[in-house]
């Protein structure tokens, strides 16, 4: 016989002659994956009613023993997801991800508190916890790949978290806060138009909150002049701002960023005037008599107080003077 072989059956036979168990057994759990567990305590967290059940969970959880309070709390849920305790255990699940950093996690394991649960007694306090997780990521954390390699910030995602927040209390304790939040998250990403729709929403659904309306106009009129300032000869941007701005000071007269709103407006129409002197130039370079003197007159009416205004009203007199002559 091979001598290899020989040697194989005998070390086959000793396994067998002298067994030995493992000191700790694999055991497998959905959704969690495999773990091990001491000789003995296999099965021991498992308890026959769901009461039980959820307070093994939940002593796991305040002794921060959070793989056993995981487990503990997804057999309550799968096993009796209609019974009283399959709330509060969806909720710990939320609760423990967030605890161990996994706040993308946690978050979607609240929420499907809200889905499944809607009349759950904690719904508003799940509601509060997304919106501290959102602020996290929208204050620069990153995103993690497979749930824990750091890879990327994503305002894209953090404008969706807050999103779903809106959706599911649209009039919670956190629900306005997380419609102006989406528009800050639009304004990271340099996206003003969805900025500026986010923000007047805001001002739209909490007209009877003033203090949530009028920030969200005010910020809706920053971010169509931040959107100004990038659309070179586009005139229109700037007097969506102006628009804003004024509506913010005609419903909030007294709002001590008055003054502000009132700077930024002259700032804006200074800025307009200059796009319009601009094209006048343009259109004079190429003798376009007509279409100069209109955009000329144009720097007058958008403000005649401006740099521009002066020079404007020169080059309108020698203008009406080349044409006039050029009528004979």
């Amino acid at each position: 016989m091979n001598r290899r072989l020989v040697c194989l059956l005998l070390i086959v036979v000793c396994w067998l002659a002298f067994p030995f168990r493992s000191p700790a057994p694999l055991i497998y759990t959905p959704e969690e994956g495999w773990t091990y567990e001491p000789v003995g305590g296999e099965g021991k967290w498992q308890q026959a009613r769901a009461k039980d059940q959820f307070g093994v969970a939940q002593a796991g959880f305040d002794k921060k023993d959070y793989k056993l309070a995981l487990k503990a709390a997804r057999r309550v849920v799968n096993v009796w997801p209609l019974s009283d305790y399959a709330p509060q255990a969806q909720y710990l699940i939320g609760r423990c991800y967030e605890a161990k950093g996994k706040d993308e996690k946690a978050f979607k394991e609240y929420e499907k508190v809200l889905e499944k649960y809607p009349k759950s007694t904690n719904y508003d306090e799940v509601l509060e916890r997304q919106y501290e997780i959102a602020n996290r990521y929208l204050a620069g954390k990153w995103f993690k790949l497979w749930g824990y390699i750091p890879i990327f910030s994503s305002m894209e995602r953090t404008a969706g978290m807050y999103d779903k927040i809106v959706k599911n209390g649209p009039y919670s304790q956190v629900g306005p806060q997380a419609q102006l939040k989406i528009g800050a998250a639009r304004e990271k990403q340099s996206n003003y138009p969805l900025a500026v729709k986010a923000y007047e929403l805001a001002a739209d659904r909490y007209h009877d909150r003033p203090q949530v309306a009028s920030e969200g106009l005010y910020r809706a009129g920053w971010a169509y002049d931040k959107q100004a300032q990038t659309a070179e000869y586009d005139q229109s941007t700037a007097g969506d701002a102006i628009a804003t701005f004024t509506d913010f000071m005609t419903l909030y007269p007294n709002d001590v960023r008055v003054p502000e709103a009132q700077k930024v407006i002259a700032s804006l129409r200074s800025e307009q005037a200059r796009g319009d002197f601009q094209i006048a130039k343009f259109y004079e370079k190429y003798k376009k008599w007509n279409g100069a003197l209109i955009y000329y007159n144009e720097v007058l009416l958008r403000d005649p107080t401006s740099p521009y205004a002066t020079e404007a009203r020169q080059r309108i007199d020698a203008l009406k003077k080349l044409t006039k002559a050029a009528s004979k």
